[in-house]
Formats: structure tokens, C-alpha cells, sequence
């Protein structure tokens, strides 16, 4: 059993880490943001707090924030790209998945902090602009203009729509064939003419460009000659990362790339491609996840 003040917090951490990792992109600095949270949580008069859900959330966003502005440091000396560290699921995704995939976080990356609290909070988990002003100590007409100049950022990258995950799944399964196939002819047929190719070694793992690589001839040439070089015991798993059905590459039980796949509105081809290959950013991924998901 646990004490009522624990009880309290555990009840809500699944919303805090959704929210602070859609904030951050980091498991890691989430996992401080959770841990901050709880410490002022436990020193408060939590007893007195007329709703635990809004105070913790309100304390959760605010860490968030100032770990932010550590995080932008760190990226200024980072090796090549950088993207988001990958959560492995099962096959019922995190809460408010949407949210969180590869693709959107990766336009997330290019708002203020501020603009991406707001959308976060507002686009993803519906908190209304009065709530959010209180919890960022703003008023509600700046955080309205932070919410408008977001979504219309956005939106103007990241078009909603919600690709069926079979079509995702099938269209990862034809990407990785093609590509480990070195079926050059095959993987053109997959890609959309202008399909970005994101990658993130971190200066420590397998990058195939320092710089985001544009064009399906471009892209397929790329991955085709990556591939032939790649280890020849690769076992591949199919789970979902970030709520999408994506590909796990291990080497020796030790997991070596995660390949996360966004997909044109019809899901007929491959607009993104998102690997990442730096082990400080896969160490969370376990020998578990070595079992496949029921399809």
C-alpha cells in the first residue's frame, strides 16, 4: 500500500510524463520532470490542494520549461540531426499518440518553448486558454496569439490526418524489405517524390548524413548503399514507437536502429523516414522488445 500523497501523484503520472515528453522529446528529461514534480509534491500541503490533477500538471509544465532551456543548449554542440528519443509502445499506444508521434514532434522542435507548451497543452490534451494563462503566468490573450502563431506553424508542415496503422504497418514492412534488399527499383516505388530522410547517430552511432537528405532518388540511393553495409545478423521487430507501427533493428539482443515511417494522407508512400541510431537515445529499449506484436 501506498500513502495518499503517492497515490495522488501516481494516479496522474501517465498525463505528466505524456505531456512533458510531448514538451521535451527526452525520456530522460521527462523522467527529471517527474521526479521534480514529485518532490514539490510531497513537500506541499497536498491535503489542502482543491484539484491535484491541475497542480501537478501546472508544476510538471513548468519544469518542463526551464529543462528546456537546458536541452537547447545541449543541442547547439550535438553531432548532425537531432530527433526525438523514441518510446516503444504496445500496440495500444501512449496516451494522446497523435501527439507524440516522430513527425509531429519534429515540427514541435521548430516552435519557442512557449508556442509548444501552449499547442501541447491546448491542441493535444484540450486544456482551455483561461487554464493554461494561469498555469504559465500569462495572460489568456498572449497565450490565444502563442496558440494561433503554433497551430498555424503547425498546420503549415504537419497537415492533420491519421494514416490507418495496417496501411502503416504494411508500408514499414515494403520500406524495410526493399531497403535491407537493396531493392533499389522496390523502394522508389515506396517513397513519395519528395520524401525527407531524417537520421540521428548523436556522433556515436550509424548517421547516413549530418543534414536531413530531400528527394526519392536522393533518399533511395542513399539507404540502398547504407544498407549494404549494414551487420548481417540484424534482426528486425515490428513494434509501435510513439504510437505508430514502426521497425526495431537489433544486433545481438542490443537494439541498433529504430525506423519510424510517416506517410502521405492516403498512405500510399513514404513522405519521412526517421532513424535513429544513437545508443544513448535506444537504451531504454530492452531484450523485450525483441518479441513482435500481434499483427
Amino acid at each position: 500500500m501506498t500513502d495518499p500523497a503517492t497515490r495522488g501523484f501516481l494516479e496522474h503520472r501517465e498525463l505528466l510524463f505524456a505531456i512533458a515528453y510531448t514538451m521535451l522529446g527526452s525520456v530522460s528529461d521527462t523522467e527529471d520532470v517527474l521526479q521534480e514534480t514529485w518532490l514539490s509534491w510531497s513537500r506541499a500541503e497536498w491535503e489542502r490542494v482543491d484539484n491535484p490533477r491541475a497542480y501537478l500538471v501546472r508544476i510538471a509544465v513548468n519544469q518542463a520549461l526551464a529543462r528546456r532551456a537546458a536541452l537547447n543548449r545541449r543541442r547547439e554542440t550535438y553531432v548532425g540531426q537531432w530527433l526525438p528519443e523514441p518510446v516503444v509502445t504496445d500496440a495500444d499506444p501512449l496516451a494522446r499518440a497523435e501527439s507524440s508521434s516522430m513527425a509531429l514532434l519534429v515540427v514541435l522542435e521548430t516552435l519557442s518553448p512557449a508556442e509548444r507548451a501552449v499547442f501541447v497543452l491546448h491542441e493535444a490534451f484540450g486544456y482551455a486558454h483561461t487554464d493554461i494563462a494561469a498555469m504559465l503566468g500569462r495572460t489568456p490573450e498572449a497565450v490565444r496569439q502563442l496558440a494561433h502563431r503554433a497551430r498555424r506553424h503547425v498546420r503549415a508542415r504537419r497537415p492533420r490526418y491519421r494514416v490507418d496503422a495496417r496501411v502503416q504497418q504494411q508500408a514499414t514492412e515494403r520500406f524495410i524489405a526493399a531497403t535491407l534488399g537493396g531493392d533499389l527499383d522496390a523502394l522508389m516505388d515506396v517513397l513519395a517524390p519528395d520524401v525527407t530522410l531524417w537520421t540521428d547517430g548523436g556522433g556515436k552511432g550509424p548517421a547516413a548524413s549530418l543534414h536531413p537528405v530531400r528527394g526519392r532518388g536522393r533518399v533511395a540511393t542513399l539507404l540502398t548503399t547504407v544498407a549494404r553495409n549494414a551487420p548481417e545478423n540484424v534482426e528486425i521487430r515490428y513494434r509501435h514507437v510513439n504510437g505508430d507501427p514502426s521497425a526495431l533493428l537489433f544486433t545481438d539482443a542490443s537494439p541498433f536502429a529504430v525506423l519510424v515511417l510517416d506517410l502521405t494522407a492516403d498512405g500510399d508512400r513514404v513522405r519521412g523516414v526517421y532513424s535513429v541510431t544513437n545508443p544513448d537515445k535506444l537504451s531504454r529499449i530492452g531484450h523485450n522488445d525483441l518479441r513482435d506484436e500481434p499483427r
